[in-house]
């Protein structure tokens, strides 16, 4: 089903979760699409990094492959622009998939297993030791940050909702008639505001369903670097 970060619903207002590490997990954003047919081995090879603690993969699906007769059930407009972003801040003039985007910074043919090995290398090599804590319960998110290395730009607080695991039979286009499994799918990402990382941030969040799960990234403004990021469980 279409999930729309401009219609979010919050769900469970007895839950609460908590998140705290003393490593941030790399971040790795996953552009991909169901008309595409070079993007069902990446979404494998996202799968796997699934299983690590100390990866952190999101799938977002991108919508400028529908034209070609099957219109993605994940696709957000908004994964789109936010790619763009990415491409501009690394001097590129086209956007693909799949596209692995890791930490904000480098970014790799998403179904290339030795480039995307070499790429979360290069992050945890040269990650930091910030890491964040946070706390959800109902709506009202608190976040803690340690060891965080100000440089006097603002980081932007983004609460990202996404579905473990969702198999889609795909009907038309270049994957017509395959049955994919996706996981950690987006389906909702919200920029919370922005926070020098001192002291204690707080806001007000909503999930689009019982069934997600949740995280918390910390990124320099205007999509930079990703500095830290948390689960919540």
């Amino acid at each position: 089903m279409r999930r729309l970060l401009s219609a979010l619903v919050f769900a469970g207002m007895g839950t609460m979760a908590a998140a705290q590490s003393a490593s941030s997990p790399v971040v790795v954003e996953l552009y991909t699409s169901q008309g595409c047919s070079s993007c069902p081995s990446a979404d494998r090879l996202l799968e796997k990094l699934a299983g690590r603690e100390d990866v952190l993969p999101l799938s977002l699906h991108v919508d400028y492959w529908d034209y070609i007769g099957w219109e993605d059930t994940f696709a957000n407009p908004a994964f789109t622009d936010r790619q763009k972003v990415y491409a501009r801040n690394m001097g590129e003039r086209m956007i693909y998939t799949p596209q692995m985007v890791v930490n904000g910074g480098a970014h790799v043919v998403g179904n290339r297993p030795m480039d995307v090995a070499d790429a979360l290398t290069a992050a945890k090599s040269s990650a930091g030791s910030g890491a964040v804590s946070a706390l959800l319960q109902g709506s009202a998110l608190t976040v803690r940050a340690t060891a965080l290395s100000p440089d006097g730009s603002p980081y932007v607080v983004q609460f990202v909702t996404y579905l473990p695991e969702e198999t889609v039979r795909i009907g038309r286009g270049e994957n017509a008639g395959k049955e994919v499994t996706y996981v950690n799918v987006v389906s909702g990402w919200q920029q919370l505001g922005e926070w020098d990382g001192q002291g204690t941030f707080s806001a007000n969040v909503q999930t689009t369903s019982a069934e997600d799960e949740h995280a918390v990234i910390l990124q320099k403004h205007n999509q930079g670097a990703v500095v830290a990021a948390a689960r919540l469980r």
